[in-house]
């Protein structure tokens, strides 16, 4: 950043300078988004360019914490991103889960449906793909994942918990697999309707013998 203020010194920020060369738009995606000032923040939001939020490389580099709570007040769009250079992951459970604690440590615990949307259908829509991926519509490509949210130890014992204290809901079962989710919880993978992945422990449950009862 002070390369940039070194090197235009005639634009009033960092973010001036994509505006002049026009940039910033509603088909823009800005990676990390931890420097924004109030007033880039106002300009992102007005032209609806996107910040991906990359919170494994963030803690990885020392860079900063991007404030999402902030960016949603000034109503900025904010997706999620796998962000391979200074990433250590490129799975979105495990994002999910830096995300949680990035925020947590500003004083802001996002909500499990919130950071799922981010990942999903706010994406896409971000991205203008709404009708093509994202959800589940009719008519959308058929690229998703299918997760098995108890195939770890871990969160049988937290189910279990949850369900004696009576607290098992599709949020706490959402947020329990955010954040301790990751490749273990994928039992397959589909592109465009085909399957392309399924996982051992998915493929040994298809070949078990089923024993059954009548009567």
């Amino acid at each position: 950043m002070a390369l940039v203020r070194e090197l235009f010194p005639e634009f009033p920020d960092y973010l001036a300078v994509y505006e002049a060369a026009g940039l910033v738009t509603d088909r823009s995606v800005f990676a990390h988004g931890v420097y924004l000032s109030d007033s880039e923040l106002a300009r992102v939001s007005a032209a609806r360019s996107t910040i991906a939020h990359c919170p494994t490389s963030n803690l990885f580099l020392g860079s900063g914490l991007y404030d999402l709570q902030r960016a949603n007040r000034w109503g900025v769009q904010t997706s999620v991103g796998t962000d391979v250079g200074g990433g250590t992951s490129f799975s979105l459970l495990r994002t999910l889960d830096e995300m949680y604690k990035t925020q947590q440590l500003q004083g802001f615990p996002v909500n499990a449906f919130e950071m799922l949307y981010r990942c999903t259908l706010g994406a896409a829509r971000y991205l203008h793909l709404a009708g093509t991926i994202g959800s589940f519509d009719i008519g959308n490509e058929a690229d998703f994942v299918v997760i098995d949210y108890l195939a770890q130890d871990i969160q049988r014992t937290r189910m279990e918990y949850l369900r004696s204290a009576g607290d098992w809901t599709t949020e706490s079962m959402l947020f329990g697999l955010e954040i301790t989710g990751d490749d273990r919880n994928i039992a397959a993978t589909y592109v465009m309707g085909r399957p392309v992945y399924t996982s051992r422990l998915q493929r040994s449950r298809q070949t078990e013998p089923r024993v059954g009862r009548v009567g």
